[in-house]
């Protein structure tokens, strides 16, 4: 298309210009102007909109499919005959959420028709998803992902007060303060107590869907922080292709990482601590211990496994409501009660920060938290008073490979200049299909 449309201007301006003293070529010239114009496609979905009428919505409270459908002018029959083509793709009877976007799809054919009625409808499940169903001959049904675009970038930043200010005066995502300060820093630097010259670069990719929404920080590469007179780098490291394990390693190939995060919400208020001899005023100051630490969040806030391992308990039981509990290994484990809903199952392995769950009230719970129990050798524990071990380090065998990786990385690193009025330098921009994994 686009190749098309170079010709065909190129072929305007020679005609213009053979016959500029004519005023015929300049008629032409705009009339061809126009067809190209008419030409432009506006891609989405896998269609060209240009081509349809469309609507776009959201989902409403007491909205279902069939009544979306009828409110266009589609008879039951027919949306019974759509429903039952399209539940083994897609369960449109049960699995519409209120708050989602959909667009329905009309052919331009029968814009004089007083009853039009649409031939597609389009549901977004994610940025990324849709779903379509598609009735306006045979009925199709199928899932979709929008095209991804990742742009790599580098940027660099001198502290004044708080990491997440620094960002944001340079208009950059606070997506990026948080991979800094829980993913790759998280037990190396206090980000609460940094210092004013402390400074920063890094090395980290930008998600895009349709060359036009952002969907957030991908994932930072690496990056060097000056803290206290230290200068810390950090390489990102597939160590186990699998179970798709990744970590954060510094020059010398030592981890970063501990084995468990130090809370399983990042925005959460530590609300209640371990407490053995906790004495209660409703149950008349009797001794009540508390085998947990409660970190109070909003209702629906993601919690994260704290470290790796395998899900051996996923189910609603009397006070502790909705739980998730975790095997780590043969010393550790950790449980996460009141949750709303869990997001695993039993046997499901989980890596450190991926989300179990949402915050709840179920159970015994006054509020919205999370209450976080630690167990080891088989007993509950303080998580805040362990000796936490470090994360698994490095084999020796993948250590040789890491540090050739990192080579050339670390040599770009040091290279970009810490700049004021230029922070981000855009270096490449790659598409999904041509990312690679890392090492």
């Amino acid at each position: 298309m686009h190749l098309r449309r170079l010709m065909a201007i190129t072929a305007i301006a020679v005609f213009v210009f053979a016959c500029k003293e004519d005023n015929s070529a300049e008629e032409t010239y705009e009339k061809e102007i126009a067809e190209i114009a008419e030409e432009e496609t506006i891609l989405e979905f896998g269609y060209d909109l240009k081509q349809y009428e469309f609507k776009r919505d959201t989902i409403k409270k007491g909205d279902t499919f069939g009544i979306i459908l009828e409110r266009n002018n589609i008879g039951y029959p027919k949306i019974y005959q759509i429903a039952e083509k399209a539940k083994d793709t897609f369960d449109i009877a049960t699995k519409l959420q209120v708050g989602k976007p959909y667009t329905l799809l009309f052919s331009k054919e029968n814009l004089s028709d007083s009853l039009q009625k649409p031939t597609t409808f389009i549901y977004q499940q994610t940025l990324e998803e849709y779903v379509v169903i598609d009735f306006k001959d045979s009925i199709q049904a199928y899932t979709s992902r929008k095209p991804i675009t990742y742009v790599q970038k580098t940027a660099t930043g001198v502290i004044e007060n708080n990491i997440s200010e620094t960002l944001e005066k340079k208009g950059l995502s606070h997506m990026l303060a948080y991979k800094m300060a829980d993913d790759i820093y998280a037990w190396t630097i206090d980000f609460r107590r940094l210092q004013k010259g402390d400074r920063f670069k890094v090395m980290y990719t930008d998600k895009y869907i349709d060359d036009t929404i952002y969907a957030g920080v991908h994932n930072v590469k690496a990056a060097y922080f000056e803290h206290n007179g230290d200068s810390l780098y950090a390489f990102e490291f597939k160590t186990d292709s699998i179970k798709n394990i990744i970590d954060y390693f510094n020059e010398d190939a030592k981890n970063l990482r501990r084995a468990f995060l130090k809370m399983p919400v990042k925005f959460g208020r530590l609300s209640s601590r371990y407490n053995l001899k906790r004495r209660i005023a409703y149950y008349g100051y009797k001794v009540r211990p508390h085998k947990g630490t409660d970190f109070a969040a909003p209702i629906g806030t993601p919690i994260m496994a704290t470290a790796n391992g395998t899900v051996v308990e996923s189910r609603r039981r009397g006070g502790n409501g909705k739980y998730v509990k975790i095997r780590h290994n043969d010393t550790y484990s950790t449980q996460y009660l009141h949750m709303k809903a869990q997001n695993v199952k039993k046997g499901q392995f989980v890596k450190q920060g991926d989300i179990i769950g949402w915050v709840g009230m179920t159970g015994n719970s006054g509020g919205p938290h999370v209450c976080y129990r630690f167990w080891k050798n088989g007993k509950q524990v303080d998580p805040f008073r362990q000796k936490l071990p470090e994360a698994k380090p490095i084999s020796d065998s993948l250590k040789v490979r890491y540090l050739e990786y990192i080579k050339p990385i670390k040599q770009q690193l040091d290279n970009i200049h810490f700049l004021e009025a230029e922070p981000i330098e855009q270096e490449n921009t790659i598409t999904e299909d041509q990312i690679t994994d890392i090492q």
